[in-house]
């Protein structure tokens, strides 16, 4: 096998994604696993109610079984890969006349002739071609059908992929590959104009089978972006829009190739395994993916796993009828496949099985709830890619150039479109939330990259999505109001409401951000109807260190799991824009997912009382800080400890005699502020105007006070401590502001 430590660095493809965990949903055609049943046997989301690309017909057959021999692709599996490529008629019963593949008897029948020859059954490739009407462009397809397919929030009876050769009859080269990812909500992998002399390579994702590209000189690595000699492996538009993600080409990849853990679900059917189900007698634990890589659910961790392994290859598939060195030199074993017309399989009307369906765990108030991601799988010849191939062309700089060289396709919209800074997609980086060094213990965050997967719901669809390299991309999202849920193994859910604008990126969570938590350093934020008549529109959490890490519309109530080690303002808005806020210090001790209390707000107020009682809060909670370190300061000064005691004067200018003058300072303007903030909150209560507009001028002169005697006291307080009075103090500046701009007391 190739040597894993070859070509480009795992930090420096990290460093080209600008960090792990984007989400980007797309509306390609896709997988047709992936789809739901009125996607897979009616319109493509991509090709629109009429497709404006020409009508394609059959190819001459001789001219067919040329390409399909000459173009048909290598394909490499993981090490821990259970399901191949194989035929599905050995499979095929008859129900009321038609010719179907039931679920149950493929799974089954697969494992009963694997576990007796003990090699992979009936190992088959179909092809396809067709060519466009009045063009010299035509298009071989390469479907591969496996029994089974398991993923981390995704599992189905069935599973069809398929490469895509756009092929220029006249001259022979090949222009474009496009190889299938997960869904129509997950761009493709793509590479334009590849080396018409080196037969095309598919590595196949462990247990879901979703295709990746390798075009360069290692046969069974993926490289999203060039580096070390090497080129990359898709040529897809990069998005440009979104900070984070500049530079990255947009298609879901190989996570596991690039470093990523990615945890694999165990299939349920009827609440029991699917292993111990009566009718898959050949089928075992042992059939699934190895529990090395799997987790009963996302729910069962405490943190996110770090023991799961990378990707390694094991088989190779070549057709049968070509040698293929570099498949033996780098693969445990090669395996020869069959060629076989898909004309031989269209007697097939239907893939069966009883439906499987992935809970989301849903954050709302009082209690989480759940939400069904469903699929179904089709039957390709019923797909519109089938005759048009061009609907599956996911990069719009793929669709320009292709539309640019054959008037037979015409230049749809894409991801990235034409110019790649035009992506009109849904957009958020998934993140992990982390106490920060810098913050006092257990009072501020950091948010880093993650290093496992996680899964995104488009409920309104409804359409899963799984980050790649941590991105996850979608276009195609319908205009208007959705709410997306992001679940992770190990981590708390998100959930948030946003709208969906046309011919624009929209991005999800705060500037693209959405840090998940470790359930274990999980507390719950519920917020409840808001007081009197008001209702909530909105609600936001900021962190003391991080900043805002969560910011959503709302309808009446909300929850958000958040970190137990930080510190919070929550905001709430009402539909009429006025502002309130809260403050949030959950307890280290209290953590956990299941077993923390939650912090609820009840009855949300918004209006200048509401802030000016956070501004009482924020400050009171800095000064009984600040106190205890002039407290300590003066035991240690009492026990005898001149050294410690000299320092302190020295850096706050206090004497011999008592605590550092700076820092006494320091709180007495805190405790002034916090008296401000209390009158400001009684005369908005009292409904007394000009005594809170009095008040809250009193309360930014005394925070300014605070901002001079913190310069002079910083060197005698512990620097946590000093930048975290600093960014407090920033936050209540601001809700003063707010609270003398508000349109209610």
């Amino acid at each position: 096998m190739t040597d894993r430590t070859d070509g480009v660095a795992r930090r420096s493809v990290l460093g080209s994604l600008a960090g792990a965990g984007t989400v980007v949903v797309s509306g390609c055609a896709g997988d047709p696993s992936d789809r739901t049943e009125d996607d897979a046997a009616g319109e493509s989301p991509a090709s629109g109610s009429e497709s404006p690309d020409s009508e394609t017909t059959a190819m001459d057959p001789d001219a067919l079984d040329e390409l399909a021999s000459r173009f048909a692709p290598t394909l490499y599996f993981d090490s821990a890969e259970p399901w191949f490529p194989t035929d599905p008629r050995p499979y095929t019963t008859e129900e009321d006349g038609d010719t179907v593949v039931d679920g149950f008897e493929a799974f089954d029948g697969y494992h009963e002739r694997y576990d007796e020859a003990g090699v992979p059954p009936d190992p088959t490739v179909f092809y396809h071609g067709v060519r466009y009407e009045d063009s010299p462009l035509a298009v071989v397809q390469f479907w591969f059908y496996s029994a089974f397919d398991q993923f981390t929030a995704n599992f189905h009876w069935h599973d069809w992929e398929v490469l895509h050769v756009f092929v220029d009859l006249d001259t022979g080269e090949p222009q474009l590959y496009v190889a299938s990812s997960h869904s129509r909500s997950v761009p493709n992998n793509e590479f334009l104009d590849p080396d018409p002399d080196r037969v095309p390579r598919i590595l196949t994702e462990l247990g879901s089978h979703s295709s990746t590209l390798s075009v360069n000189d290692v046969p069974d690595r993926f490289q999203r972006v060039g580096g070390d000699g090497l080129l990359a492996d898709i040529t897809n538009a990069t998005v440009d829009t979104i900070e984070d993600v500049l530079g990255v080409p947009i298609a879901y990849g190989l996570p596991r190739d690039e470093g990523m853990r990615l945890p694999f679900v165990v299939p349920e059917y009827e609440g029991e395994p699917i292993y111990d189900h009566p009718d898959l007698p050949a089928v075992t634990a042992d059939s699934l993916v190895d529990e090395a890589l799997t987790i009963r659910s996302l729910d069962a961790l405490a943190a996110p796993p770090t023991d799961l392994s990378l990707r390694e290859t094991g088989v190779a598939f070549r057709h049968r009828d070509r040698d293929d060195p570099e498949a033996t030199d780098v693969a445990e074993s090669v395996v020869t496949y069959d060629l076989v017309e898909t004309a031989e399989l269209e007697g097939i009307s239907a893939f069966t099985g009883p439906q499987l369906s992935f809970e989301f765990a849903v954050p709302e108030a009082v209690e989480d709830a759940v939400a069904s991601h469903i699929t179904t799988t089709g039957v390709p010849w019923e797909q519109p890619r089938y005759e048009n191939p061009a609907v599956d062309v996911s990069a719009g700089n793929h669709r320009a150039e292709i539309a640019d060289r054959y008037e037979a396709v015409a230049d749809e919209a894409g991801i990235g479109g034409e110019a790649a800074a035009a992506f009109d997609g849904l957009v958020a980086r998934v993140t992990e939330a982390i106490e920060s060094a810098e913050a006092p213990d257990g009072e501020g965050l950091t948010v880093t990259e993650a290093t496992v997967e996680s899964v995104v719901l488009i409920e309104s669809d409804p359409e899963m999505v799984p980050t790649f390299g941590g991105v996850a991309v979608a276009e195609g999202v319908s205009e208007g109001e959705h709410r997306i849920t992001v679940n992770g193994a190990g981590r708390t859910p998100h959930s948030e409401r946003l709208r969906v604008e046309s011919d624009e990126a929209t991005t999800a969570g705060v500037e693209g951000d959405i840090p998940l938590v470790a359930r274990e350093d999980a507390t719950r934020v519920e917020i409840g109807e808001a007081a009197g008549e008001t209702e909530l529109a909105r609600a936001a959490l900021e962190d003391d260190f991080a900043g805002r890490i969560y910011d959503s519309a709302v309808e009446g109530t909300d929850a958000v799991y958040v970190h137990a080690g930080g510190a919070y303002t929550a905001e709430v808005r009402d539909t009429a824009a006025e502002i309130g806020a809260y403050r949030v210090t959950p307890s280290v001790d209290d953590a956990g997912a299941e077993t923390g209390s939650p912090i609820r707000i009840e009855r949300p107020e918004t209006g200048a009382a509401s802030l000016a009682g956070f501004v009482a809060d924020v400050a009171e909670e800095t000064r009984a800080e600040v106190a205890a370190v002039a407290a300590t300061e003066d035991d240690e000064s009492d026990d005898g400890d001149d050294a410690t005691r000299a320092d302190a004067g020295n850096a706050g200018g206090g004497d011999a005699g008592g605590p550092s003058n700076a820092v006494t300072g320091l709180e007495r303007a805190l405790a002034a502020a916090v008296e401000a903030a209390e009158r400001a909150e009684a005369r908005a209560r009292e409904g007394d105007a000009p005594g809170v507009t009095r008040q809250l001028e009193a309360v930014a002169d005394r925070i300014a006070r605070i901002e001079e005697r913190l310069a002079a006291a910083r060197e005698g307080l512990p620097p946590g401590l000093a930048t975290a009075t600093e960014n407090r103090m920033a936050q209540a500046t601001r809700r003063v502001e707010q609270a003398q701009s508000a349109g209610s007391l």
